[in-house]
């Protein structure tokens, strides 16, 4: 579990494609990193699988490229991380399981008066998305600005500008989107609830 409040954007130090998954490298900024351990990349809840000196390395297995952006990275290219939450911890975003649901396209983007990206709505996500829900974009905890037929916005303060990747990410790349756990949860038993009573007339 996650807060969606980025700790650290590093870049990717190797790639190594393998069999069935790909070995990507990353400096470790941290001293206390354990392996086993769960760390957010980019969105994705990934597993300390190797500690070199001064780096550490994830297996990133076919499912978690098939559904996410961590295919599309290369050498240099940089990611956004965060270590799991801990009891006691302040919850200054909002609840992150790292489990994204898909990838939605930045479709634009403008600078002022305030930064605002846009962002597809996948029809697959679409009864997730509420106006001023929570939303994890890459990682990041966000606050859902606006709602469209078909694209959603979120608006960055200055701080998420320079702390993230999200503002400098190229027209078209395909971002982590995990909707908010709660909005799921309730979506789901509605629909379920729905369907039972329709299997009971």
């Amino acid at each position: 579990m996650f807060t969606g409040i980025i700790e650290q954007s590093v870049p990717v130090a190797n790639i190594v494609d393998g069999p069935r998954f790909k070995r990507m490298t990353i400096p470790n900024p941290w001293a206390d990193v354990r392996g086993g351990e769960s760390i957010s990349v980019n969105g994705c809840c990934l597993t300390v699988a190797e500690m070199m000196e001064g780096k550490i390395g994830f297996d990133v297995v076919i499912e978690t490229l098939s559904r996410t952006n961590l295919g599309l990275l290369r050498n240099g290219d940089r990611v956004h991380l965060e270590r799991s939450l801990r009891a006691g911890d302040r919850i200054d975003g909002h609840f992150v399981q790292g489990h994204v649901d898909g990838t939605a396209r930045l479709i634009d983007r403008q600078m002022e008066p305030e930064c605002r990206l846009r962002i597809e709505n996948p029809p697959s996500l679409v009864k997730y998305i509420i106006p001023k829900g929570s939303v994890s974009i890459d990682g990041v905890s966000l606050t859902i600005a606006s709602i469209g037929a078909d694209f959603f916005e979120v608006a960055l303060i200055p701080t998420t500008v320079s702390r993230t990747e999200l503002a400098n990410r190229d027209l078209g790349w395909p971002f982590n989107v995990e909707t908010d756990v709660l909005s799921k949860t309730i979506v789901s038993w509605l629909e379920r609830r729905e369907k039972s009573a329709e299997d009971a007339l």
